[in-house]
């Protein structure tokens, strides 16, 4: 009973060997892939650990790229906070970040900046950022490529076109096709900048300097002539260049000729003086500027000047233009003065013709009577002007004595009870000394009539 048992435990014992070591052998004589390690059997991991290597690779794709999109400048303020969040996460919430919070946070940038464009933008882009915010992300995104740039020139052809208008130098030509430019399509606002402004401004130019040719000094005229027989360019080139050297010069003439003028007042003159020690500048401001303000100051001082010498009607249309305008006053000078002193030389004639009182009646009045050389001083009437040493009411007279009385009635002068002016004839000539020539004259007057009462009594 026991041998059977002894020879199962043998046979066992006989084909182990057999059975392990041959596969055992096989499995370490197999080959191995290049680079992949073998199954580490001192520890007891699985064999299907190698997948972690993945993992840490997409993890760092992913920060790559949100650095990547950090570092580009047309990156949104909304993105770029996103990002930046995503960074410092774990790498599930970079990938979260690139997969799902990119998209909507880029739309939202793009969006806002679609909006500042609007407020900032002229009519064409206003209306275009309009029409892409009423579409999606796809159409605000062709906007800001493709849209923004073309609204943004219409916008500036527009901008340009208006300044031109703006200009108060912008020809009559460049002003019509600019308007009409201006009214119509971006296309045809091009057109006129590129096309119509040249040839409008070489034919605006041309009727300026036609209008220098005709209107201009001396200087400026035969400049303007010199241009007008050479090209465009030369036209161009008087009226930036020539054109304010002639004018200066023809400025500097202008003021001499001022100067020369014995009417030109003084306050007149002496700005005149002071502009020709300046600057061209300075010449041309006195005669745009000052000179019609001092002219007319002169004017005033010269028609005060008048009321103080001229007869009753000089004095009373005098008053009323210095109660006027400007306008006033040199329409005395011009004509009101004139038919203010013919009237008062009527009624001096008038007062002369009196019986009694011409100087022929008198036997002292004969020329054979008179003294040597103012045989004619009968004849003279007196001037219209009034010598501030006439302005008493005392006349000199004559006492049945013979002595010279305080007062009376005059021979040969007759004077205005309560002004003493003299009754008015002939004051052509009257200038800015007439004062002084109006005293010296009546002064002589009077001396003749004292010698002719003086002859009457001897």
């Amino acid at each position: 009973m026991k041998l059977p048992r002894v020879s199962a435990v043998v046979a066992a014992a006989v084909l182990a060997p057999a059975v392990l070591f041959p596969s055992t052998a096989s499995a370490a004589d197999a080959p191995r892939p290049t680079g992949v390690s073998g199954p580490d059997t001192a520890s007891g991991s699985a064999p299907d650990a190698a997948p972690a290597e993945g993992t840490d690779g997409q993890e760092q794709r992913d920060r790559a790229e949100i650095q990547r999109i950090l570092a580009d400048k047309e990156t949104g303020p909304g993105v770029r906070e996103g990002a930046e969040k995503a960074l410092k996460g774990t790498a599930t919430e970079m990938r979260h970040f690139l997969e799902i919070d990119l998209a909507k946070l880029h739309g939202d940038d793009i969006r806002v900046k679609l909006s500042q464009i609007m407020v900032a933008g002229g009519p064409a882009v206003r209306a275009a950022a309009g029409k892409a915010l009423d579409g999606g992300t796809a159409a605000v995104e062709k906007f800001l490529k493709e849209g923004w740039p073309a609204a943004q020139a219409e916008d500036d052809d527009r901008a340009e076109i208006q300044r031109i208008l703006a200009d108060k130098e912008t020809g009559r030509g460049v002003r019509e096709a600019g308007e009409k430019a201006l009214k119509g399509t971006a296309a045809e606002m091009r057109h006129f900048l590129e096309t119509e402004l040249p040839q409008q401004r070489a034919i605006d130019n041309q009727v300026k300097v036609a209008q220098l040719i005709s209107s201009g000094g001396r200087a400026v005229r035969e400049g303007a002539i010199k241009a007008m027989n050479g090209s465009d360019a030369d036209i161009t080139k008087f009226l930036k260049e020539g054109w304010p050297a002639a004018q200066a010069e023809d400025d500097r003439v202008a003021v001499l000729v001022i100067l020369a003028d014995k009417n030109t007042g003084r306050h007149t003159v002496e700005a005149a003086q002071k502009a020709l020690n300046g600057t061209p500048a300075d010449v041309a401001h006195f005669l745009q500027v000052e000179l019609p303000k001092l002219r007319s100051d002169d004017n005033r001082v010269k028609v005060s000047q008048l009321m103080e010498v001229g007869g009753p009607a000089v004095r009373e249309a005098a008053g009323k233009a210095m109660d006027g305008s400007d306008a006033d006053i040199l329409a005395f000078l011009n004509e009101g003065w004139a038919k203010a002193r013919a009237l008062d030389e009527a009624a001096a004639n008038k007062a002369a013709d009196k019986p009694g009182d011409k100087p022929a009646d008198k036997p002292a009045e004969k020329p054979a009577d008179k003294p040597a050389g103012q045989q004619d001083q009968g004849a003279q009437q007196p001037q219209t002007v009034q010598p501030a040493a006439l302005t008493e009411t005392t006349t000199t007279g004559t006492t049945d004595s013979g002595t010279a009385g305080a007062t009376g009635t005059t021979t040969g002068i007759t004077t205005t009870a309560g002004t003493g002016t003299l009754a008015a004839t002939g004051t052509d000539g009257l200038g800015w000394e007439a004062g002084g020539a109006a005293a010296a004259l009546a002064a002589g007057a009077a001396m003749v009539a004292i010698s002719r009462r003086r002859s009457a009594q001897s």
